[in-house]
């Protein structure tokens, strides 16, 4: 696996210090991770191009090479 750019790192920093919505409907059922280094290992390069997919309270969100978050 190619290393994340700086700028995923930092898109990835400013994912786990969002607030957590409270547990409705799904969302937020998974245990938050205990440091950004574990939340980091839970991202999966994408087969093609250079984004990178996290989970996050029931959703997945890309991650691209220059930092843009989508869902």
């Amino acid at each position: 696996m190619r290393p994340l750019t700086r700028a995923q790192r930092v898109a990835l920093l400013a994912i786990y210090r969002r607030p957590r919505p409270a547990r409705r409907g799904g969302y937020g059922d998974e245990p938050a991770p205990r440091s950004y280094l574990q939340f980091r290992r839970t991202a999966r390069r994408e087969i093609c191009g250079d984004a990178v997919m996290v989970p996050w309270c029931g959703i997945w969100l890309g991650i691209e090479s220059d930092g843009y978050t989508h869902s």
